[in-house]
């Protein structure tokens, strides 16, 4: 990589938006809105990062003789372990006890967004490997240059594990739970796929909803208006303040988005006697959709599944994606047709004793992950083969 240059940004500001975008999404039929300009660069001009928050853009690009961009990582410098959704907590806690400061270390992710995706950004598919390969020993020489105690690369593929793995990163199992289209025209015929039990479970807590008062909307493109975001960012502060007791993003995040990135962004809203009372916030991909955040001013039984996962469904089956990622943890999720699926992240620590004992812890939790997986599979709520 002798001819080339790597350069740490600490905005997105000082990169070229196409620049990125070519890196970021290459290809067309393989679009990611999270790991996009517009979405990062929505996250930091509206001080949902970079402001009190723990994450530090410290951008990882790599520049050819032409300033042009060859590849580029998410990468951010943590002075804790919040909106990450892979827990280290407990590493840190032990890290300490040795007598050694955790932070800061050194993240290569999408900030407060559980969903895998590419984290190294490639132009050219030609240089692949060789890109990667620079990377990861220039992300590795920050670790060292700003004396973090580590790196971590979350919810990447399962390529970018298996190629970090060979390049002595230490691989980390998790699960979430997608639904997948098995090529349905309608509704109806992904519930002929489930167990009579599980259809009927679900048509009961459909039905209420056709037969109550409240409305469902799903907006999209030119329709989505500022005073929806305004009215989204109130539900989305309700359920955030009863779960977690902090709301990551602020309502700029969300009006920013809405503007760069209507096309990409499905809100569906309930409503009842004409007022807005509940809203799910879904990102569409090229063959996925994602579900992100959701909230309410009104309880409602089974509401939350309405909006999050049955309407998602019948979204992705209208607009023929293939897959919908309804975000972390949730074995209730199983219920509805979601199934678990592995994802992967990438860890390196600097202090060898400390890497050797997470290696070691990391070999018993892959090994319950993985168990965990098989046993959850046996509840999925489709009918048995002969």
């Amino acid at each position: 990589m002798e001819n080339y240059k790597f350069k740490v940004k600490s905005s997105l500001s000082d990169i070229n938006k196409d620049n990125w975008n070519s890196c970021a999404n290459n290809n067309e039929n393989e679009y990611n809105p999270f790991i996009s300009y517009e979405f990062l660069y929505a996250l930091e001009k509206s001080h949902s990062i970079n402001h009190n928050t723990g994450w530090n853009s410290s951008y990882l690009i790599l520049e050819n003789e032409k300033k042009e961009i060859l590849g580029c990582m998410p990468s951010f410098i943590k002075t804790n372990s919040m909106g990450e959704y892979v827990f280290d907590h407990d590493w840190a806690n032990a890290y300490h006890r040795t007598g050694n400061s955790y932070y800061p270390k050194i993240q290569v992710s999408i900030p407060y967004t559980p969903v895998t995706g590419r984290r190294f950004l490639i132009k050219d598919e030609l240089s692949y490997m060789k890109i990667i390969e620079g990377l990861s020993s220039k992300l590795l020489g920050l670790v060292e240059q700003i004396k973090a105690s580590s790196a971590h690369i979350t919810f990447l593929t399962k390529e970018e594990a298996g190629i970090l793995k060979r390049l002595g990163w230490l691989i980390r199992k998790d699960q979430q739970f997608h639904w997948k289209n098995n090529n349905y025209n309608c509704f109806d015929d992904f519930l002929n796929e489930l167990s009579s039990r599980k259809r009927k479970n679900i048509k009961k807590e459909r039905q209420l909803f056709k037969d109550s008062s409240i409305e469902i909307e799903h907006i999209t493109g030119e329709d989505i208006q500022e005073f929806h975001w305004d009215f989204f960012y109130k539900f989305y502060l309700d359920t955030t303040m009863k779960k977690w007791g902090q709301a990551y993003l602020n309502v700029e995040f969300f009006k920013m988005i809405g503007r760069s990135m209507k096309e990409n962004i499905l809100l569906v809203m309930a409503k009842r006697k004409n007022k807005y009372i509940a809203g799910a916030l879904n990102f569409i991909g090229s063959n996925n959709l994602y579900g992100r955040n959701w909230g309410c001013i009104e309880d409602h039984k089974f509401l939350h599944f309405e909006l999050c996962y049955y309407q998602a469904i019948e979204f992705a089956i209208k607009n023929n994606l293939k897959i919908v990622e309804a975000g972390a943890q949730g074995t209730h999720k199983i219920s509805r047709g979601y199934s678990p699926e592995t994802t992967y992240s990438a860890h390196w620590i600097r202090e060898k004793n400390f890497s050797d004992a997470i290696e070691e812890y990391l070999k018993y939790e892959i090994k319950e992950v993985e168990k965990s997986k098989k046993i959850l599979e046996t509840y999925l709520p489709y009918k048995r083969g002969d």
